[in-house]
């Protein structure tokens, strides 16, 4: 039987990197150039998304200065943002975790970018936002083991 949403926040732990994220945004025939600089990066977390619009990277905000110039046509996102990850393994039938947790963080006022690994949640805030949002999830994770 696949665990509820409260018990895996209950066993969950909330970490961080303490890294500065930037989003950067390129045309989507853009799509090799991103692999290439995902792998030069070659930072302990990073995304690259691509759909029939664009192909988005998220980069720590190092390497986004580092790959500035090679990336002349990509718009850089002047927002910096900080990772959260939901440290434990999450079953892929599990249903309303990720809802659990941005409705939290949507009653702080807290807007999200969410990304799945294959087995961890990510969620990537503002990073002026990050103190409000650990908290607010921390606050959720205490009620959870309440119950």
């Amino acid at each position: 039987m696949t665990q509820s949403a409260e018990e895996a926040l209950r066993e969950a732990t909330l970490v961080s990197d303490g890294c500065l994220y930037r989003l950067l945004q390129l045309s989507p025939k853009a799509i090799t150039l991103a692999a290439g600089v995902l792998a030069e990066a070659a930072s302990p977390f990073s995304a690259l998304l691509v759909d029939k619009d664009e192909v988005t990277l998220l980069l720590p905000d190092e390497a986004c200065q580092e790959f500035a110039r090679r990336l002349r046509h990509a718009a850089i996102s002047d927002e910096a943002y900080r990772l959260i990850t939901i440290d434990i393994e999450l079953d892929s039938a599990l249903v309303g975790f990720m809802a659990l947790l941005s409705g939290a963080l949507a009653e702080a006022g807290i807007p999200i970018l969410t990304y799945a690994a294959f087995s961890r949640d990510h969620i990537v805030v503002r990073a002026h936002d990050f103190e409000a949002a650990m908290r607010a999830l921390r606050q959720l994770q205490q009620k959870a083991q309440g119950s």
